[in-house]
């Protein structure tokens, strides 16, 4: 199994699936395309957490970016261990994978309240209030009762179908990361894959040097170990 293109496989998946995340977060401010219950705080309180902008959308770009470039990653390469940088890329895109998981869990869990408590909406009574708040979610194999919600229209469906879609992607999400973190731990104990090819060069290039005698350039364990940690610090910080 090549760690690095499974990797590079989730990366593009989690760029569309924020992306998607957003977009259905977007929605959920303009119930029937209208601006007006924005303005006026006619909206389900959990549509203001930001779950698909923040959690399932922009938090998701920074895993998705590392997941992606980790093929051209060589962050130790000057230990004179030609797979200790690819090894130790593969290990710190598991911080960033546990990034992913917690911005996908917010999603998720956001997205399952809103869910379960239900838009707000005018009654029949003229009234505006959660009017399914009380009913521990079971409005949503009831449809009907949606009818209660007289405004905004069709208001109960655009609350389910887009809270419903926002808590399938980050269920995703929280999927392909919780597997990256596992491609992530194997590939830098068992050691990233490479082609037969790749193989064949490294094999020839070795022998190669062993029969040129040149001077040795690695350098000390300690400084292989700051050149990681810096570059962990820099994956976080960027």
């Amino acid at each position: 199994m090549c760690y690095g293109k499974c990797a590079r496989c989730i990366g593009h998946s989690l760029v569309w699936l924020a992306i998607l995340c957003i977009v259905a977060n977007i929605l959920l401010y303009f119930p029937n395309g209208e601006t007006k219950y924005a303005s006026e705080n006619h909206l389900s309180r959990f549509v203001w957490f930001f779950s698909g902008i923040v959690g399932g959308g922009l938090l998701m770009f920074l895993p998705a970016f590392v997941f992606i470039g980790l093929e051209q990653d060589d962050c130790c390469g000057c230990c004179g261990h030609e797979n200790c940088g690819k090894r130790c890329a593969m290990l710190s895109s598991v911080l960033a994978a546990l990034i992913g998981i917690a911005g996908s869990g917010y999603c998720v869990i956001v997205a399952a309240l809103g869910l379960a408590e239900g838009p707000v909406c005018r009654d029949s009574l003229g009234q505006w209030n959660y009017t399914f708040a009380n009913t521990d979610g079971q409005y949503l194999l009831d449809t009907s009762t949606w009818s209660q919600c007289t405004e905004p229209k069709h208001i109960v469906e655009w609350n389910v179908s887009l809270f419903s879609i926002l808590l399938a992607l980050g269920g995703i999400e929280f999927i392909l990361c919780l597997i990256q973190v596992i491609n992530g731990v194997m590939g830098g104990i068992c050691g990233y894959c490479c082609s037969r090819q790749q193989v064949r060069a490294v094999k020839i290039d070795t022998t190669a040097k062993r029969t040129t005698p040149q001077q040795n350039h690695d350098l000390p364990l300690f400084h292989c170990n700051l050149y990681i940690l810096l570059v962990l610090i820099c994956k976080t910080l960027y």
